[in-house]
């Protein structure tokens, strides 16, 4: 076994490691669930305490790097009073305990789901923008906790940032602090906490919860990851969650991050509508369940504990659906290879609301139309999508200037991973 994956105290690592291959997709997707229910859930304060041991913690303030302006630490004591919340979800490559069956034994480790999930001061609010992995963006020099430093890239696929600390630390510290001072220094969004689950937490969640209800508008078939869904309103258990989260090939998507990251996003809005519509909040034996699915199968920073976060429990516990919010962050095919993607102009002003804690598509104009050159698909959600963005894009051409996103209304059919929409809207029909 390489170095680099040798035991490192207090931090939590993967079995095994794999490369850019879509194998490793969405253990992030349990941990932005967590970020709107689980602390939501957890306002009783002797339930926190006692699951807060359940979760591994490291501590990454020492390499992250200096907090972009916008948003000063919050006071000593009282975390989240009066404060907006930024957690950075992101993914684990472990397998222990995973029924489903996952190839790929490829060096190192990468997180190839990334979501901010963006709590608003006043808790009226919660934002979940998804990055896409293969996103070319500037890694900036990072440190590990060995004391290593990497250097700079003016251009690399956002997922090589966690790998990069992995590779120079083996350590989920080292990985995450890459990860978080990427976004960072990309966004001018100050990263609070961050959180990583693996296959098997999110699995057990989705169990926990007795499976998530889903809409598949038509038979989902994919070799690579296992998914084999046939068409209709149903009952996801957590490996068929897990399955259709992983999914990029077959009839899924064209092996791109959009299609996926829009499965992933309707996963998520599942679990979040069955959470808050079910009795998982108010029986306890359901809560205690989901609870410790939810919590094992994390590694956070040191400073995210569950009984800080009890105003924050209180205050978020009756969220209006209208008011959480899904978007991937707008992006268009890179110059230099049409099979990589680059942040719109639109995303700019989506990350600058996010830091300024406004609502993120308040400065409301429509989407970058479908071009010519890109035509519209099916997605796995059954409605059209532009490939426009995708990884297997037919053009080099970079999109037009994009203006902010509609702020998207409640009740509205609406593409996911290609638009924004609330937990209120359709995003699949089996009518």
């Amino acid at each position: 076994m390489p170095a680099r994956h040798q035991s490192v105290p207090h931090a939590q690592q993967p079995r095994h490691a794999r490369g850019l291959k879509s194998h490793n997709a969405v253990r992030g997707i349990a941990l932005a669930a967590v970020a709107l229910v689980v602390f939501g859930a957890s306002s009783a304060v002797a339930v926190a305490q006692r699951l807060q041991s359940n979760i591994t913690t490291v501590d990454v303030s020492g390499l992250t790097g200096p907090r972009p302006s916008s948003m000063a630490a919050a006071k000593p004591g009282d975390p989240n009073a009066g404060q907006p919340v930024n957690i950075l979800v992101m993914g684990s490559d472990t397998r222990a305990g995973v029924n489903a069956s996952i190839g790929g034994n490829d060096s190192g480790q990468r997180s190839d789901t990334a979501i901010v999930v963006h709590i608003s001061a006043d808790r009226s609010r919660v934002e979940l923008v998804s990055i896409p992995r293969d996103s070319l963006v500037k890694i900036p020099v990072c440190q590990a906790t060995n004391g290593k430093s990497s250097r700079a890239s003016s251009s690399a696929m956002f997922n090589s940032a966690f790998a990069t600390g992995w590779d120079m630390g083996g350590d989920m510290a080292s990985a995450a602090a890459c990860a978080i001072k990427t976004v960072q220094q990309n966004t001018g969004v100050a990263i609070d906490h961050f959180a990583v689950v693996d296959f098997a937490g999110f699995q057990a969640m989705v169990n926990a919860i007795g499976g998530v209800p889903m809409c598949i508008p038509h038979a989902l078939h994919d070799t690579y990851s296992g998914l084999d869904l046939p068409a209709g309103q149903q009952v996801l258990n957590g490996q068929q969650a897990l399955e259709l989260a992983r999914a990029r090939h077959g009839n899924v998507g064209d092996g791109g991050d959009l299609d996926r990251i829009g499965n992933q996003q309707r996963l998520i809005q599942a679990m979040v509508n069955e959470v808050l519509s079910k009795k998982v909040l108010t029986n306890v034996p359901n809560l205690v369940s989901f609870l410790s699915a939810a919590t094992s199968s994390l590694t956070t920073d040191s400073g995210l504990q569950l009984q800080n976060l009890t105003g924050l429990a209180y205050n978020l516990r009756n969220i209006n659906r209208d008011n959480v919010v899904f978007m991937t962050i707008p992006t268009g095919p890179a110059p230099s290879d049409p099979n990589r993607l680059v942040w719109t102009s639109a995303a700019a002003a989506i990350w600058a609301n996010m830091a300024a804690d406004k609502p993120i598509l308040q400065e409301a104009a429509q989407p970058t139309p479908t071009t010519a050159s890109t035509p519209a698909k099916t997605s796995a959600a059954g409605t059209k999508t532009s490939a426009a963005g995708g990884a297997k894009s037919g053009t080099a051409t970079p999109p037009a200037a994009a203006a902010t996103p509609a702020a998207p209304a409640p009740s509205v059919s609406k593409a996911a991973g290609h638009e924004a929409f609330t937990s209120a809207d359709n995003t699949g029909s089996c009518s």
